[in-house]
C-alpha cells in the first residue's frame, strides 16, 4: 500500500557527501508520512564527480517511489546558497531541511507537518535533535509538548539545528549568500525579528552522527563557528535590527559560550 504524502519539499545541500547521503535519503523514505519531493543540491563538490554520480544514482534508484530533483551549483558557495537554490525550485508549500550527513526519526514529518497544518499561524518550527555516536534503537517520539520560542531565548542560543526546521515556503527571507557559518541561525533570527511566531517540538526527531561542536564537519573549527555567530549578530546590528547595547550583550554571551566549548572540547580530547 502506498504511503500518504505531505505537501513538503525536503532540501539537502551536498558537498563531498557520497558516503553519507544514502543514509539521509533512506531516513526520508522511511517516513510514516512521505514528503512530496526531495531536492538534492550539489555544492560544486571537489571529489572528481563522486557526489554528483551518487546523487544521480539515488535519483534513478528511487524514481518510482518519490520525486527526486538533482541540482548542481555553478560554484561552491556554502550550504545556505545551496538551500536557496533548492528553495527556488521547490513546488510545495512547506520546506524541510536535512543535511547530507544527518537523518530523521521515521515520524518526523508526520508529527511536525501534522502540528503545523493544525496551527497555521506557525511559519517555522523545529524540534530536538540527538547525537547517535553508535548505531542502535532510535529514541521513541512520545510525550510530545510544544513551546513558543521567545526572541530573547533564540538570540541567546540557536536551539534550532537545520535538520530540525520546517517552514512555510512563502517566507520571504533567505539564507545569506556565501555565509558558511551560522547562516541558518541568521535566517531563523531574521524570521523571528519580523514578529512571526516560532515553535519548538520537544521530541528528538532528527539525528546527527558527530558531536555538535569540536568534531568533524563545518563545526570542527570552534573559532570559525564563533566568528560565524559574531557575524550573525553584526549583520543584525548593521541592518538596524539590534541596538548597539543588545549587540554588545549577545556578543559577550557568545564569548562566554565559546570559552566554555573550548574547555569542554579540551576535556573531551584529554580523555580520548
Amino acid at each position: 500500500m502506498m504511503k500518504s504524502r505531505a505537501p513538503v519539499s525536503v532540501i539537502i545541500p551536498c558537498f563531498c557527501c557520497a558516503s553519507t547521503i544514502g543514509r539521509a535519503v533512506e531516513s526520508i523514505l522511511s517516513q510514516t508520512l512521505l514528503p512530496a519531493e526531495i531536492i538534492l543540491v550539489d555544492d560544486c563538490s571537489n571529489d572528481e564527480g563522486l557526489t554528483v554520480a551518487k546523487l544521480k544514482k539515488i535519483q534513478d534508484q528511487y524514481q518510482n517511489e518519490i520525486k527526486i530533483v538533482v541540482l548542481e551549483m555553478e560554484e561552491n558557495d556554502g550550504p545556505g546558497s545551496s538551500r536557496n537554490l533548492g528553495w527556488r525550485v521547490a513546488t510545495q508549500p512547506y520546506i524541510a531541511f536535512l543535511d547530507a550527513d544527518d537523518s530523521w526519526h521515521p515520524k518526523k514529518i508526520e508529527i511536525q507537518y501534522g502540528w503545523m497544518k493544525s496551527h497555521p499561524e506557525a511559519v517555522l518550527s523545529g524540534h530536538l535533535s540527538k547525537v547517535l555516536l553508535k548505531e542502535g534503537d532510535l529514541p521513541v517520539a512520545d510525550n510530545i509538548s510544544i513551546q513558543k520560542i521567545s526572541l530573547n531565548s533564540l538570540l541567546l542560543s540557536n536551539c534550532l539545528p537545520t535538520r530540525s526546521v520546517m517552514l512555510k515556503a512563502e517566507v520571504t527571507e533567505r539564507f545569506f549568500k556565501g555565509k558558511r557559518q551560522a547562516e541558518d541561525y541568521l535566517l531563523w533570527l531574521q524570521i523571528a525579528l519580523t514578529g512571526e511566531p516560532i515553535f519548538l517540538i520537544n521530541a528528538p526527531l532528527a539525528f546527527s552522527y558527530k558531536a555538535d561542536f569540536g568534531s568533524a564537519g563545518l563545526n570542527a573549527n570552534l573559532e570559525e563557528s564563533f566568528l560565524g555567530v559574531k557575524d550573525t549578530y553584526r549583520k543584525l546590528w548593521s541592518a538596524g535590527q539590534l541596538s548597539f547595547w543588545s549587540y554588545s550583550f549577545y556578543i559577550a554571551m557568545a564569548y562566554v559560550k565559546h570559552l566554555r566549548r573550548q574547555a569542554l572540547v579540551g576535556l573531551r580530547r584529554s580523555k580520548a
